[in-house]
């Protein structure tokens, strides 16, 4: 059971708990890596300006500054400028600061870039649960110099489900959408502001039908007949390419909305082949940044829907540029500490042990220090995780010593230099040789249990 951060909104792991984690960025790390995608590590600030370029989000940002410089401030009856555009502020996603790093970079990268990250950031927002200000994401991206081949959106699609499929959590779907079938509905009826269409309908599972209608009525202009259209476009759900039917026939015509439904076809018709059952055609979904150009993407877990996307992402053909030279590029990001807390809060896996040690080596007396720790270099040397016994206790405080640490084997070797190992379990003691023992492979290493 995940416990409830001292500092809200910055979560912390027990070890136990901490296994568990790592197991989910491990699975994730080797899918990612099965598919040619290679590690990158970006810098955990950015200037603002670079950082609010693209969408809404600077009520979210946490500036940078000296503890020092504010004191002078203070001193000389002035303050700070946080809306300078050179200060400097922790990034709240990775894509912004990935598209940084490409310009940056392009010289010394092979296009198409495959790129996987795993890092933390930060998000002033309010904690609650599955929101922290402090998390971990796992981003994958293929960006492209001058050109990206809508393969790509299909292929990252079908990356994000085997990762998820292969980690400790309830059945999920990815709820999948495309930015030109929606801006170009929107303009073959008529409402021109499509960014702040997208951002009403982006609203719709949060406050409702109504409200959304009441929105495009009194803040875009949208007559009746226009809102309802929209709001019927953002209805259609389906596990298959039905969904494209089903949007001719709401009788709108225009040549971006007919791209963006066949390039959703696409994707669909490729995931119901690869991953059937974990994608579907959602057009209500819409993503608030405005970055986004084409796929967009959403997934929950199935039953729990209220925890929100575990991971998102989709298209973006223009947020880094140089010049005249566009890199365009998709990429999805995965919310793993909002994961991994929903497997710990609800008991969906769990360590065998909590420490990676198999083995406790107990000391008879201190002058057999030495000793001990040639048996943990011997154990060790074979990839066994051995400790050595701090104190010369008696035995039955040392194997208590074990049982508390969760170490599942005490080492023995008695002055005649007799080895025997004892699995605290069972209470099982067998003669054994350092150099060639081995525990079971299931004890081998830390295991995470699925329910």
């Amino acid at each position: 059971m995940a416990r409830t951060a001292s500092l809200s909104g910055f979560p912390e792991w027990l070890p136990q708990e901490r296994l568990v984690e790592l197991h989910v960025l491990d699975t994730l790390r080797k899918t990612f890596e099965l598919h040619g995608f290679s590690s990158i590590e970006t810098r955990a600030v950015e200037t603002v300006g670079q950082l609010l370029r693209k969408g809404e989000i600077d009520k979210e940002v946490y500036g940078l500054s000296r503890l020092q410089e504010d004191e002078d401030a203070a001193g000389e009856g002035g303050k700070s400028d946080k809306a300078d555009p050179h200060a400097l502020a922790l990034h709240f996603d990775l894509t912004v600061p990935f598209a940084r790093y490409v310009v940056e970079n392009a010289g010394y990268l092979a296009f198409p870039f495959r790129r996987y990250q795993i890092q933390k950031v930060w998000r002033g927002e309010r904690p609650q649960e599955g929101r922290a200000r402090e998390f971990t994401q796992a981003d994958i991206d293929v960006v492209g110099d001058g050109e990206l081949p809508f393969r790509y959106d299909v292929e990252i699609a079908l990356v994000i489900a085997e990762a998820l499929s292969a980690l400790p959590i309830p059945d999920f779907r990815l709820r999948i959408n495309n930015r030109k079938l929606a801006e170009g509905f929107y303009r073959g009826i008529g409402l021109m502001d499509t960014a702040g269409v997208l951002r009403s309908i982006d609203k719709l599972e949060k406050i409702g039908e109504a409200k959304v209608a009441e929105l495009l009525r009194n803040e875009l202009g949208a007559t009746d007949e226009q809102a309802a259209l929209a709001l019927k476009l953002a209805g259609i759900r389906t596990e298959d390419t039905s969904f494209v039917g089903q949007v001719r026939a709401l009788g709108v015509s225009d040549e971006l909305l007919e791209e963006g439904l066949s390039e959703l076809e696409q994707v669909i018709e490729a995931a119901v082949q690869r991953a059937p059952g974990k994608v579907v055609a959602d057009l209500s979904i819409a993503r608030g940044l405005d970055y986004y150009t084409g796929t967009v993407v959403e997934t929950v877990l199935v039953g729990h829907e209220q925890l929100g996307s575990i991971c998102s992402g989709g298209r973006y053909d223009a947020l880094a540029s140089k010049g005249n030279r566009k890199f365009p590029g998709v990429g999805l990001s995965i919310g793993v500490t909002r994961l991994v807390s929903r497997i710990l809060s609800q008991d969906f896996a769990t360590a065998s042990r909590s420490v990676p040690t198999a083995v406790l080596v107990a000391l008879n007396n201190d002058d057999s220090w030495s000793a001990a720790q040639d048996v943990a270099a011997q154990l060790r040397g074979r990839g066994i995780a051995t400790e050595v016994a701090a104190k010369a206790e008696k035995f039955g405080k040392q194997i208590k010593f074990a049982d508390r640490r969760g170490i599942p084997f005490v080492w023995f070797t008695d002055d005649d230099g007799k080895h025997q190992v004892k699995d605290i379990r069972t209470g099982e003691q067998v003669d054994a040789d350092p150099a060639s023992w081995e525990p079971s492979p299931e004890d081998l290493h830390v295991r995470i249990t699925t329910r």
